[in-house]
């Protein structure tokens, strides 16, 4: 959707803002005036602290990792999977996977791309990921056969594997020399050695300040055309700024002076302040979006009761959680789904209680039949992620309407990231409930959905559901040889995963950007990237 109206209502207010602005960008680097030749400045939706995107699925991390890796298979727009850094071939069998590196791979400190990375690469994916956990239970070798061919052979087919080493997001297949992909996968990386179209500055890195990117003149783009995150991958600017600006008003501000190109999430209710702007474009990029969901923390009283998380289902509900955080109907929707809005495997198998909406009577009677002491629950607030706020300030109310005792906490986002992996008990510093996002295409199979995983403390998503029955289910789709077949047990899965509380989605939802005029060739897909970005001045 793209936004127009009459200059008249924005240029006399330019000189106003930029001079507002001009104490705000110094912070960043910037002063105000026009920006050096082929830079793109982007404010993005937080602030990057964290830089290994294999030991976290935040957003900002896993953008900051296309930046700088490339990925060993893409997936285009249709969702399937396509060559990237490698070529694949499957045995009859459907037992041995041979993968071969296309040529021209360089490292940015210009040693050649071998086999040897993208085995370590994948090994320490496979300790992180969810799907990829799984996988590797059935890889019986991983092994290169010469510098640029190596072999996966399994043990059992799985005939998910290619669809998950391609998946977009969550843990992308990031692609890092071997020396730093041996970093143990509980540990972060210190070497930003990439891959990928752009070169990490780390001497301007500022955290909570800016992240900075250089084109990588030795990068070798496939020759397709870009589709995601396949196809070419074509720099086409000298550098690209991440800017850090937690104040939306401020973000939106320096877009509609032309201080930054590019706002990752324009608020919905400040849309009005951009409209007017001529010099401006307001679009989704793509037509997936979002899905907002709570997560329950199973190892903490009262969530490890099943009971009481059936209690915290029933007292929350979509319609009252999307209204205050997007509000504008064009851009929310309410759908029971855990695979998202139109994709393939979508379903409202046991979704009815969070359709029915809130329900605080009902909800305080299951507390009642569950036990429950009037235990707090302790939820954690973002309160600098605008995409983030709103859920939980809503679903306190809710759940206190609904018989729960709730101790909301207010924090940043990289404090709530860091929060989130603890498993202390409550009163040492864990946590019950929070409130993420995930983009679609993220969540769109059960293997793909980082929240289906069973795997307890050991393996599972924060909040650490302990569920065999689950990761059987998921065992079974990922076997599945017919897309029917995928569809039913894809069903199923959903139904068992509403009735244990696996997580509670309430609803989707769709975050413009704002983009100046100046650039041209942002791709539309649900991941942020700059290649094949052009910019006039």
């Amino acid at each position: 959707m793209t936004f127009f109206s009459p200059a008249s209502a924005f240029r006399p207010a330019r000189l106003v803002r930029s001079a507002l602005l001009a104490s705000a960008l110094a912070l960043t680097g910037f002063a105000a005036g026009p920006a050096a030749a082929q830079e793109i400045r982007a404010v993005m939706h937080s602030g990057i602290r964290v830089l290994d995107p294999v030991i976290t699925t935040a957003h900002i991390t896993r953008n900051h990792g296309y930046m700088i890796y490339d990925t060993l298979l893409g997936m285009d727009e249709n969702l399937k999977p396509q060559p990237q850094m490698a070529s694949w071939m499957v045995s009859d069998d459907q037992l041995t996977y041979t993968f071969t590196l296309r040529d021209g791979l360089k490292w940015t400190d210009g040693q050649p791309v071998t086999s040897a990375d993208a085995i370590a690469s994948l090994k320490r994916w496979g300790e992180r990921d969810g799907g990829a956990q799984m996988l590797f239970k059935y890889v019986e070798s991983l092994a290169a056969e010469s510098d640029k061919t190596f072999v996966m052979k399994l043990s059992q087919p799985f005939s998910y594997a290619i669809e998950l080493m391609a998946k977009p997001s969550g843990l992308p297949t990031f692609i890092m020399p071997e020396r730093v992909a041996k970093t143990p996968s509980s540990e972060a990386i210190t070497d930003y050695t990439g891959s990928g179209p752009f070169k990490f500055v780390e001497a301007e890195f500022e955290p909570g300040v800016r992240a900075v990117y250089e084109k990588n003149a030795d990068y070798v783009p496939r020759d397709e055309p870009p589709s995601w995150t396949a196809g070419g991958k074509v720099v086409k600017v000298d550098k690209v700024t991440w800017v850090v600006m937690p104040d939306a008003q401020t973000a939106v501000n320096a877009i509609n002076s032309g201080e930054i190109d590019f706002l990752e999430q324009t608020p919905i209710d400040l849309l009005p302040l951009l409209s007017a702007n001529p010099d401006l474009t307001v679009k989704t990029l793509g037509k997936y979006g979002y899905q907002t969901m709570a997560r329950l923390n199973w190892l903490n009283p009262p969530f490890d009761k099943v009971e009481i998380r059936r209690a915290a289902l029933t007292a929350l509900g979509q319609q009252p959680i999307l209204a205050a955080l997007v509000g504008n109907p064009d851009y929310m929707k309410v759908y029971g789904t855990m695979y998202g809005c139109d994709t393939p495997y979508a379903t409202e198998a046991g979704a009815e209680p969070i359709l029915n909406g809130p329900q605080p009577e009902k909800a305080k009677e299951m507390l009642k039949e569950a036990g429950y002491d009037g235990t707090p629950i302790v939820l954690m607030q973002p309160t600098d992620v605008a995409s983030l706020a709103a859920q939980p300030v809503v679903a306190a109310q809710l759940l206190r309407q609904g018989g729960f005792t709730v101790d909301m906490q207010p924090m940043d986002w990289q404090t709530l990231v860091t929060r989130r992996a603890s498993q202390a008990s409550v009163k040492d510093g864990g946590w019950n409930l929070f409130f993420t996002n995930w983009i679609v295409p993220e969540v769109w199979s059960p293997i793909n959905n980082p929240m289906l995983n069973g795997g307890g403390k050991a393996a599972a998503w924060f909040g650490w559901p302990d569920d065999t029955k689950l990761d059987e289910m998921r065992v079974k789709f990922a076997s599945a040889t017919s897309e029917d077949e995928r569809k039913t047990i894809a069903a199923d899965i959903q139904a068992h995963a509403y009735e244990v509380v696996n997580y509670i989605p309430v609803g989707e939802y769709l975050i413009p950007a704002t983009i100046s005029n100046t650039l041209d060739g942002m791709l539309e897909m649900p991941v942020p990237v700059f290649w094949s970005v052009t910019k006039s001045e």
